[in-house]
């Protein structure tokens, strides 16, 4: 059975996107990864912790790069001290249950960021409140964050320390993009850990 051809021109269609956003990844995209990874190596070489958020695919993505540091990506090695704050659901249910829902990551950085710590901020819009909170709340506690965004950036783009772009207007483009970036960047802090 052959694909409809109205399903075929949407397809087609998807696969020109993902490859034009992928196309447009350069250098900088490079140089991105490199930063944050750089970044979270040194903070865990200091006995520091690595905290990812996000909201919905974010929240995906935040507890899949965990997964592949806490365990494994590609190398045998120890384990990584890196957390996703999207995971305790009897602690986020709380949260939102007790406190405005725009406090849920941020009461979460305040309990258990501390000075020299990384935050990892997974945004597609850069836009969502409770994202921008948690990253000012680990400003406050001496730490630093790296945004993972898209379209223009958003808010997430000023108020990070550092923050990848992805290139595109359209979030299943950008959150595939954030695939790439998740993917390279647990990478390079592996090969920072296992050795050659």
């Amino acid at each position: 059975m052959g694909i409809m051809p109205e399903t075929k021109d949407l397809l087609d269609r998807r696969l020109n996107e993902a490859q034009s956003a992928y196309a447009a990844l350069d250098g900088d995209f490079l140089a991105k990864v490199e930063q944050a990874a750089g970044w979270a190596i040194e903070t865990l070489r200091n006995g520091g912790g690595v905290y990812i958020v996000g909201n919905g695919g974010s929240a995906a993505d935040a507890q899949h790069w965990t997964a592949e540091l806490v365990g494994r990506y590609l190398l045998e090695r120890e384990p990584l001290n890196v957390h996703a704050l999207t995971t305790n659901s009897s602690t986020f249910t709380a949260l939102v249950n007790d406190y405005p829902a725009e406090e849920v990551f941020e009461r979460q950085v305040r309990a258990h960021l501390r000075e020299g710590d990384l935050l990892v901020a997974i945004s597609t819009s850069g836009n969502s409140e409770n994202i921008l909170r948690a990253v000012t709340a680990a400003k406050e506690r001496g730490g630093r964050s790296f945004g993972v965004g898209g379209k223009d950036g958003g808010k997430l783009a000023s108020v990070c320390d550092g923050c990848m772009i992805a290139p595109s207007n359209d979030t299943p483009r950008i959150q595939e993009v954030h695939l790439l970036f998740g993917h390279l960047w647990c990478e390079l802090i592996e090969l920072a850990f296992a050795g050659n």
